[in-house]
């Protein structure tokens, strides 16, 4: 499935727009992870184990989002974004959402 940051799409037009669609996901570093990132954070830098974690539920939020978007019989989805937050202070969510359309090829 196609999934673009832009309104449209070149060589396409969209043909109907099937609703607003997003994947969630919510994760949690365990305590050993906490403690090893918070070490890290005492000298500075880039601490890998969170990087490695927002990446990991970017990729599970477009997933999710895709999913949701084939239930909705669309073929792409336009306009993606992001979004994420804090829940407490151990938790992350992060929302992949846009548009799901269906696409006809431009005349």
């Amino acid at each position: 499935m196609l999934v673009v940051t832009t309104e449209s799409i070149p060589g396409q037009r969209v043909r109907e727009v099937k609703g607003q669609v997003f994947g969630v996901v919510v994760r949690s570093r365990g305590l050993g992870g906490n403690i090893l990132a918070g070490l890290r954070s005492i000298v500075g830098g880039e601490i890998k184990e969170y990087t490695e974690l927002l990446e990991l539920t970017r990729r599970q939020a477009i997933d999710r989002m895709v999913k949701n978007a084939r239930l909705m019989q669309a073929d792409a989805v336009v306009m993606m974004r992001f979004d994420s937050s804090e829940i407490g202070q151990t938790m992350s969510e992060i929302v992949a959402y846009g548009t799901a359309v269906v696409l006809d090829k431009a005349t």
